[in-house]
This record gives C-alpha cells, sequence and structure tokens, in this order.
C-alpha cells in the first residue's frame, strides 16, 4: 500500500490507510496506536525536510520475524549526520527535533539510509511473530500499482523450500483487477509447490495462470548448499545478483507464463560470499546502478527496494522491486 504525501491533509489520509492495512493483515490493536504515531512522524518529516515523498505499508517474513514494515522515501537534501539526526532535540526545520527519536522507540527495527542531494529511505518495523526458526534471510520489497488504480498487478512471495530461499517476483498482464487476481493465482501456486525444482516450480505457475490473462514471471532461489542462485524467468522480469562487489543480470526467458512460455529453463549464478537478488518488473527502468547510491548496497534489501522504486519506477505501469539477501 502506498500513499503520497505533498501536503498536510495527505500525512492524515496516509495514517487511515497504514492503520487499515495493519488492522487487515494482524498487527494487534495493542500496536496500532505505535505505528500511527510512526506514520504520524514520517508523513510530517517528509513535508518538513523532503519536500514530500511516499509512504509504503507491507507486509514482510524474514530473519526479523513477520509482521508490518513502513518505509518512507523522499528525493530531499538528505541528511548530513544521521546519528545527530536520530537525536532528540536536534532539528534543522526549527521543530522540537524528537521525530525520529520517536520513531525509533516505538519500532522493533528502524533502518534508514541518507546521502547528500540523493534523499532519505527511512524503514520502520513492527514485528507480530518472530522467525521460527530462525532464517538466513533478509528480504524487501517495494510496490506501487498503475497510477490512478487501488489494486496492483504486481506481487511477490518469499517462500522457505528445502534448497533454499525462494523469491517470487509476478507481474499480471496489463493493470487493474484481472491482473492482481492473475498475480494472486501465481503467488498461491508458488506457495503451493515452493519444494519444487525451479523449472518445475514455474511450469506449476504457468499451467496455474492459464485461464488467467497470464503474465511475467521471475523465480530466484539462493541454493545456500551448492553456493549458487537458480533463476528462471519468463517474460521481462529483471533479476539481478549481487555478490563479490559485482553485479550480473540473470537471464529471462521471452514469453507470458500462462499463454506462451516456449522455453523454461534454470540459469545458475555461483557466489563465494552472501549475495543479494534484485528482482522487479518491468514498471522499473533496469537503467540503475548502485554504485550510484554510496553504501545502499549494504544496507537493509527493504531500503534498496524503496530507493530503486522511488527513482525508477516508469510511472505507467504497475512497478514492484523485490530484494532478498542471504545472511551466514
Amino acid at each position: 500500500m502506498i500513499a503520497a504525501v505533498a501536503d498536510p491533509s495527505q500525512v492524515a489520509e496516509a495514517r487511515r490507510l497504514a492503520v487499515g492495512y495493519a488492522q487487515r493483515h494482524g498487527l494487534p490493536e495493542s500496536r496500532v496506536a505505535q505505528l500511527a504515531l510512526v506514520i504520524t512522524e514520517l508523513g510530517t518529516n517528509l513535508l518538513k525536510h523532503g519536500s514530500g515523498g511516499e509512504i509504503l505499508t507491507q507486509t514482510f517474513d524474514d530473519r526479523d520475524g513477520t509482521g508490518i514494515e513502513v518505509l518512507a522515501l523522499d528525493r530531499g537534501a538528505g541528511m548530513a549526520d544521521i546519528e545527530r539526526c536520530v537525536a532528540d532535540g536536534y532539528s534543522t526545520a526549527g521543530s522540537p527535533g524528537n521525530g525520529l527519536g520517536a520513531v525509533i522507540r516505538q519500532s522493533n527495527l528502524v533502518r534508514i539510509w541518507s546521502r547528500s542531494g540523493r534523499g532519505t529511505a527511512i524503514m520502520a518495523r513492527f514485528v507480530v511473530q518472530p522467525a521460527k526458526p530462525p532464517l538466513a534471510i533478509l528480504a524487501g520489497v517495494a510496490v506501487a500499482p498503475y497510477p490512478g488504480e487501488i489494486v496492483c498487478g504486481d506481487h511477490w512471495a518469499v517462500g522457505r523450500a528445502n534448497s533454499g530461499h525462494t523469491l517470487l517476483v509476478v507481474d499480471g498482464s496489463g493493470h487493474g483487477p484481472e491482473a492482481a487476481r492473475a498475480a494472486e493465482i501465481a503467488v498461491s501456486a508458488f506457495h503451493n509447490h515452493v519444494n519444487d525444482p525451479c523449472e518445475q516450480l514455474m511450469d506449476r505457475i504457468h499451467h496455474a495462470l492459464m485461464p488467467t490473462r497470464g503474465g511475467a514471471v521471475g523465480i530466484a532461489r539462493i541454493d545456500a548448499g551448492a553456493r549458487v542462485v537458480r533463476f528462471v524467468g519468463v517474460g521481462n522480469i529483471s533479476g539481478v545478483l549481487v555478490a563479490e562487489g559485482g553485479t550480473r543480470h540473470m537471464v529471462s526467458h521471452n514469453g507470458t507464463a500462462g499463454h506462451v512460455a516456449p522455453r523454461i529453463r534454470e540459469f545458475s549464478y555461483p557466489f563465494s560470499v552472501d549475495p543479494t537478488v534484485i528482482l522487479h518488473s518491468d514498471g522499473v527502468s533496469p537503467r540503475w546502478d548502485l554504485g550510484a547510491y554510496p553504501g545502499l548496497g549494504a544496507q537493509h534489501p527493504s531500503l534498496i527496494a524503496g530507493v530503486l522504486l522511488r527513482d525508477f519506477r516508469r510511472g505507467r505501469d504497475d512497478a514492484s522491486v523485490a530484494v532478498m539477501r542471504m545472511m551466514s
């Protein structure tokens, strides 16, 4: 769920939307007031320091546990000194300077990336259940629907397969309710068959999508035992592996899952240190370079996803970025 914040009235609307989303997704009522306060502080900061921005609210399921995540994104001047900015009493806008401190106190986990001239991304997480058993991955996602739509044809999922944690991104053809329905069916098939080898898993999704308008699908699995990332793509889902200080673009075949998928083939990409996998739909331009964002590549996957969506969303389609990192 994404909400624009360009004037004070939109802070209240962002809060209303986020609270409703969190309640529907199981955040205990005892914590809803904390989330509302965080949205208010982040929205106010977007106006004061970022000339407006966006707030995304979504679920998470990774090493941190399961729960509700809030992302605040702006293209403002950025923070010159993050440690000073989060300390109570420090402000560059003449306010009391307690906003970010309040965000940290109300949340289970807060992460911030900011650079002068590059804006700021702030993630706040509210844990509902701890991870059981402890997981070896962190994951983050940022999703935005086609302008004017209330539902999104892009969807994502993370699965705990026996042979490795697995990331799915699906872009239902077109946009609107029918695209969203196709994406939801793909996610359901993914969860039902997540232990299958990646090629077989893609074939299951392909067949599940036949009664729908279909879509583009990308599946990436971090196989820690074999020290490879396995990737299968049908259609224009971009896949990138970040490891050993460089990036490798993963191969996806042309087609539309559910309709025409002439080649379903797995490609394997070896790694030696903890890899980061980035998948995104064609609603996001592939012309990004993490090297242009000092320090971002080492940040929490949610911050990476948020910044890439913020800066490379095309604005004429559903858009999604999903990031998964193995943690040794």
